[in-house]
């Protein structure tokens, strides 16, 4: 690194000095690596988990301590090697240090592994070692072929076809071996693939889109279905990928994400229809936003430039998606009658019933979110 050819004098010393430093910082992350390699290949071999909670905390707690004695900012130094460590486990998870050294490697066939989700499965068995099978509308490998000659097999397929292939291909899966979905729709996938066959039967929801960055803390939840040792298969490969594994019923997943997805996405559309239909320009508004309304646009634009073949089905399959569509047009009645009747003692109350419905959970949104707002103001 170097400074700007165009700067002179003093200025033109300093910059040269700070690359210089910056230079040194970069070096020494990377020698940090190197030990982290180390310590990934220790923990595999001893069978540690990539994650150990109490010492990132022990980690966290010192490296504030050594800020303030350097007259450092705690918060930013906390904000930077909680960043370090999140980048650490994700390396570690890649060198598989959770995967025992004498694991066999498995025949994973992916049904859909060429569209979004299905690429990020794919990646992920991969990245643990297993073998691959990619079956897609373009591929010469049939999903019956692949089902038939696999130990595992993922159906990664919209929603929409999700029961017509596991019908198809449920029939071919080996007694021995293990039928997985991957959709955000618990209750009919999982029925159709325990009547379809009689192999180990797993319904899994992963809480990602196909664009994240990385896998490592992201959500996943697991419904079982048939088979406990594949079960814990695929709960010990999934975690050691990095991935926060929630076990739950077909019924409790669905009546969670009538709330987790089908709310959030329902509000989303609205948000976005409304300020589509009311204008101005986006652009002629844009700078007048403060950093949290821009947090809302930022997920209201991002929801609107993906695929709305995704998110109907999501909300259209739900058995909630009415209970919940028309609780949350009566609650907006019950806000739009507050704010005509200008009623503030009403308006106050209302306050008071959501505040304490969210209870303790408020101080930790009030912190977590002054942290997302600070690195959103950081990029601007």
């Amino acid at each position: 690194m170097s400074a700007s050819p165009t700067d002179t004098g003093p200025l033109a010393a300093l910059r040269a000095e700070i690359d210089e430093l910056d230079s040194e910082l970069l070096s020494v992350l990377a020698r940090r690596l190197t030990v982290v390699t180390k310590l990934a290949h220790a923990k595999r071999a001893e069978g540690s988990r990539v994650r150990d909670p109490a010492r990132e905390a022990q980690i966290i707690e010192s490296r504030r301590q050594v800020a303030e004695q350097l007259g450092l900012l705690p918060d930013f130094v906390e904000s930077l090697f909680r960043l370090i460590m999140w980048s650490s486990r994700e390396y570690q998870s890649s060198l598989r240090a959770e995967v025992p050294i004498h694991t066999a490697p498995k025949t994973v066939a992916v049904i859909g592994g060429k569209g979004g989700i299905g690429q990020r499965i794919a990646e992920l068995f991969a990245d643990l070692g297993h073998r691959l099978l990619i079956v897609d509308l373009d591929t010469e490998l049939t999903a019956v072929e692949a089902a038939a000659s696999a130990d595992v097999t993922v159906v990664a397929v919209p929603i929409s076809i999700t029961e017509q292939i596991i019908r198809e291909v449920g029939p071919h899966v080996p007694e021995r071996g293990l039928l997985m979905d991957v959709t955000s729709i618990k209750g009919a996938p999982l029925a159709t693939m325990l009547a379809a066959t009689r192999a180990s039967v797993l319904g899994t929801h992963p809480m990602f889109g196909p664009g994240v960055h990385s896998l490592q803390g992201q959500r996943m939840v697991i419904c079982r279905g048939r088979g406990d040792e594949w079960a814990r298969w695929a709960l010990a490969n999934f975690g050691a990928r990095g991935l926060v594994l929630t076990e739950a019923s077909a019924e409790e997943h669905d009546r969670a994400m009538a709330l987790v997805q089908v709310l959030t996405h329902y509000q989303t559309q609205v948000l976005g229809l409304t300020l589509a239909r009311l204008g101005p320009p986006l652009s002629a508004g844009l700078k007048f936003t403060s950093p949290a309304y821009l947090m809302e646009l930022y997920v209201a634009a991002r929801h609107f430039s993906q695929d709305p073949a995704l998110y109907g089905p999501i909300e259209m399959e739900n058995p909630l998606t009415e209970a919940v569509t028309c609780g949350f047009r009566e609650a907006a009645e019950v806000v739009q009658r507050l704010l005509q009747t200008r009623d503030q003692a009403g308006f106050a109350a209302m306050f008071e019933e959501v505040r304490a419905f969210f209870g303790d959970f408020g101080e930790e949104a009030t912190e977590k979110s002054k942290f997302l707002i600070d690195r959103l103001v950081e990029r601007s």
